[in-house]
């Protein structure tokens, strides 16, 4: 399995802008279908996104609405999650994920991805 590295979290006023960033580490993220998991305090595990192993599909959250968007730079073996208009209900712990992806689409749940980043930190104030 892929190891991941994901970082770019932290404190941001309502309205700000963050990138997050996760990365191979000692492999590539080649051939792999990634996504952005988030979690809250007391919450489930929570869909942000993902993108296919070839960047020509995405999907996103309900919730996003436009304010995200995952993107994949294969020369640099980094996934990014560009993260604008933040809102307080977005703090939490945000995850990338790897997995084996899926012809013509890609997958929501956290089954469908099989290595995760530790996890890095986004709180919004209001």
């Amino acid at each position: 399995q892929v190891q991941l590295v994901d970082t770019g979290g932290g404190l941001v006023q309502a309205g700000g802008s963050l990138r997050l960033s996760c990365v191979a580490s000692g492999g590539t993220l080649t051939g792999y279908a990634m996504a952005w998991f988030r979690q809250a305090p007391g919450k489930e595990r929570e869909f942000v996104c993902a993108i296919a192993r070839s960047g020509g599909i995405t999907r996103y959250g309900d919730f996003v609405k436009g304010r995200f968007t995952i993107s994949r730079d294969g020369a640099k073996n980094t996934v990014y999650l560009q993260m604008n208009s933040l809102k307080p209900e977005d703090t939490a712990v945000y995850f990338c994920a790897a997995g084996p992806g899926r012809i013509g689409a890609v997958g929501g749940r956290t089954n469908d991805y099989m290595s995760w980043g530790p996890g890095t930190q986004v709180t919004v104030s209001s």
